[in-house]
Parts: C-alpha cells; sequence; structure tokens
C-alpha cells in the first residue's frame, strides 16, 4: 500500500499536533511508501520509506499583506505535490482538514485513488458537507465525534501510543498538595473558567490543591481569552493555586501527567479529546463534562462526569476523588488504562485504517 497523508503541520515538538508524527511513523509499517503533505513542516524524525513535502507556511513572515501571495503559494504547492506525487500513492488520508478533500477530490477520483478523511468535530460545515460526497470512507474515533448523517462512516477508536503513556508507580500520599492538571489549546470552548471557579471553592473548602493548565493561546480571540482567564485568577486571589504552563511539546506531556493525581477536561467541543485518553493511558483518574466521555468511563461514568458548566460540580467530584485511597484511584486509573488499552491504541487504529483502505 502506497499511501498519501494530508495534514496541518509536522513537527514531533508541537503542543497539539506533535501526537501526529507517531501515526506518520506508525503508517510507515505497513506501507510500502508514504508521502506527507503538510501545511507547515519543522523537526522530525521519520522512517526511510516516509517522504515528507510542506506547502510552505513556516517560511511565512505573517504579514497581512503577505496573505493573498502566500495562499496562492499553499495552493500552487499543494497541486504540484498531489500531480508529481500521483504515482507514488494509491490511497488518500485528510487529517482533520476537510478542504483538502475539497480542493483534490476530483482530481484523486478521477486518479482512481481512495480517499479517507479522519475527523473528530462536532462542528458540520460545507467543506465537510462537500468533503463527505468526494470520500470512499470517513474515520472517526467515536460516534459523537461525527456528526455529519452518512453511510460512509467507520468508527474506528482514536490512536494513542500506549507504550509512551503509559502507568508510573505513584506513591501513596498522606496529606500533602493534590495536583490536577488539564492539557489542551486556550480558548474559550475548553471552558477553563469552570476549572478556575470550581478551584475557589475547593480552596474555601481548606483542600490543599495546585492545578497547572498546559496549553498556549493561538489566535486573538484565544489570547484575549487567556487574558481574561489570568486577570479572573488574580481576581479570586488564586495565583498561586493556579499556574498557567503554556505550550508544552506533545512528547513530554507525559511527566506533568506522571506527576498529577487527577486530570481534568471541561471542553465542550462534543469529540472525544486526545487528551483525555492519554490521561487514561497513564492510570490517572479522569473528570470531564464532554459529552463524548460518557461512554467510556463504564462503571465510573457516575463518579467521573461531571455537569457542565457547573463549578460546584466539579468541585465536589474532585474532592470525592481527595478523600480516596491510593489503592482505590489506582483500581480507577487501571480500569480507565484498560479501556485505552482495548478501543483506542495506536497499532490497532492503524491496522484498521489499512484494512478499510484494502476492502474499499
Amino acid at each position: 500500500m502506497k499511501l498519501l497523508i494530508l495534514t496541518q503541520k509536522v513537527d514531533k515538538n508541537d503542543d497539539i499536533l506533535g501526537f501526529f508524527h507517531g501515526w506518520i511513523a506508525e503508517f510507515a509499517r505497513y506501507c510500502e511508501k508514504v508521502t506527507v503533505v503538510a501545511l507547515e513542516v519543522h523537526e522530525y524524525d521519520l522512517p526511510r520509506n516516509v517522504k515528507v513535502l510542506s506547502l510552505g507556511k513556516e517560511k511565512s513572515k505573517g504579514h497581512f499583506l503577505n496573505k493573498k501571495n502566500e495562499r496562492q503559494k499553499y495552493l500552487f504547492n499543494f497541486y504540484r505535490y498531489i500531480w508529481s506525487e500521483r504515482n507514488n500513492y494509491d490511497n488518500v488520508f485528510v487529517h482533520m482538514n476537510p478542504e483538502y478533500v475539497v480542493l483534490g477530490g476530483l482530481f484523486w477520483r478521477l486518479m482512481k485513488k481512495k480517499i479517507g478523511l479522519w475527523y473528530m468535530h462536532k462542528a458540520v460545515n460545507l467543506k465537510l458537507i462537500i468533503a463527505e460526497k468526494l470520500t470512499n470512507v470517513i474515520f472517526s474515533g467515536t460516534q459523537e465525534s461525527f456528526r455529519l448523517k452518512t453511510k460512509k462512516l467507520d468508527i474506528t477508536g482514536h490512536g494513542i501510543d500506549i507504550d509512551k503513556f503509559k502507568v508510573e508507580s505513584r506513591k501513596s500520599k498522606v496529606g500533602g498538595e493534590f495536583k490536577v492538571v488539564t492539557i489542551g489549546r486556550i480558548s474559550s470552548i475548553k471552558d477553563y473558567g469552570t476549572l478556575i471557579d470550581a478551584m475557589e471553592v475547593l480552596r474555601k473548602s481548606g483542600l490543599n490543591i495546585k492545578l497547572d493548565i498546559l496549553g498556549d493561546a493561538d489566535s486573538s480571540d484565544d489570547k484575549k481569552y487567556l487574558e481574561n482567564l489570568i486577570q479572573k485568577v488574580k481576581d479570586k486571589g488564586l495565583g498561586e493555586k493556579i499556574n498557567f504552563v503554556g505550550s508544552v511539546p506533545n512528547k513530554d506531556i507525559v511527566n506533568y501527567l506522571h506527576q498529577a493525581d487527577v486530570f481534568v477536561n471541561t471542553s465542550q467541543t462534543g469529540s472525544l479529546d486526545k487528551a483525555i485518553l492519554e490521561a487514561m493511558a497513564c492510570g490517572l483518574v479522569v473528570l470531564s463534562s464532554n459529552d463524548s466521555s460518557r461512554n467510556i468511563f463504564g462503571g465510573y461514568r457516575d463518579r467521573l462526569f461531571f455537569k457542565s458548566k457547573d463549578g460546584e460540580d466539579l468541585a465536589r467530584k474532585i474532592s470525592r476523588i481527595t478523600k480516596l485511597s491510593s489503592s482505590e484511584r489506582i483500581e480507577i486509573g487501571k480500569k480507565l488504562r484498560e479501556t485505552v488499552v482495548r478501543d483506542h491504541n495506536l497499532e490497532d487504529l492503524i491496522k484498521k485504517i489499512i484494512r478499510i483502505y484494502q476492502r474499499r
């Protein structure tokens, strides 16, 4: 099998998309050749049968006067690559960017290339609707993560590197600081305000607790949101309890997970956040208000799922976790990891995707 992959970024050190470096390497294990076209390319270390091509965003100067010319350059490079590499791939895998299917779909159809789209988000827009018509198959990690009705959808589970995100022995704590961690892009849809509200409730209850927020703001709106969050923390007098860590490469996130006592996800994206599964793979107790996480908690759903935008409910759930014995937390973490290993491990995901291409 020869595969063309279209993605936003190739960079093993990226905080958000660094994980996809591992996906490419795993595809390379089962494919004769892998050609990757990305909007921007930075540091990577991939097998010899992988060729990486950039549309050129990493060379962008970012000035608004250059934006039109840059978009034209990206578009030119896109068509140049999918044409010049046409004999080096027979299947296309588009990761999270349906616009690539819109741009290249008719060409790939005429060239008899099988088109697959990986998509995990509740948003349904015109680009996705058009892309659905052009693809042969759509992959998504959970049923809730793809909201457009189609017969082309295959639910595959997510792809977590369970060898990297693994359990580390945890020493039993008697008193001391209880550490909460959350990970994700700083954006209003992640609803970090609810987590800050919960931290205020917990501090007033006398609990010795600290929160690390890993992630950075990208757009101007996100940066404004981050400024508001920082001010909210100051206004509530939580500066010593809440730490905005900033951007952390995906390969280093596991260190923060191993140091934490509980992982909290307040995201309202409607899709199953990869960060939830990475924390579960590390054997952490996980709390979430994301609708798509309800089904992965199994018999622990009532303990681990909290009401959306309800800081007091989240505080109650965290408080109950702090009162569990070390052995009880370890047992919950063990069951959560088993779910990831069974349903969401990277090796099985890539094998499933390849089998689906082969039978289409």
